[in-house]
């Protein structure tokens, strides 16, 4: 199917309107690169609220662009978001009543890679009810 390449979630912040906390390290991305190039990517991670909730995050996504835009992006040089796709579908599952909502949401990501890691802004599409 490609080259597998695993890489270890060491860490990180959430913030939004709704939620702040830290992306805590243990988690892992089983990420496949196929013949095209494209990368695909199997994220989980934990999740723990300033106020202790803990949350359950997983996503899939695609990286594609030019093997030189990607490299230039990892090293830390700083190409324009529009000479790559990176995009993601982030699912939550969280028992505590208050992210709740986090279980009804299906979430858009758009990611950037930094040197180091990556930074995702996400946007939720919230279910009314």
């Amino acid at each position: 199917m490609g080259e597998r390449q695993i890489f270890i979630v060491k860490g990180g912040n959430v913030e939004g309107p709704r939620i702040k906390g830290t992306v805590l390290p243990g988690g892992g991305d089983w990420a496949t690169r196929g013949a095209d190039g494209v990368l695909h990517l199997d994220v989980r991670a934990t999740l723990k609220t300033d106020d202790g909730a803990m949350i359950y995050a997983t996503y899939a996504g695609l990286i594609d662009g030019k093997p030189e835009t990607i490299m230039a992006a990892a090293t830390g040089q700083d190409p324009l978001l529009t000479d790559y796709y990176f995009y993601t579908n982030p699912m939550f599952q969280v028992g505590a009543e208050k992210y709740q909502w986090l279980n009804r949401v299906v979430a858009i990501g758009r990611g950037r890679i930094v040197p180091g890691g990556v930074e995702y802004r996400v946007w939720a599409l919230t279910n009314p009810s």
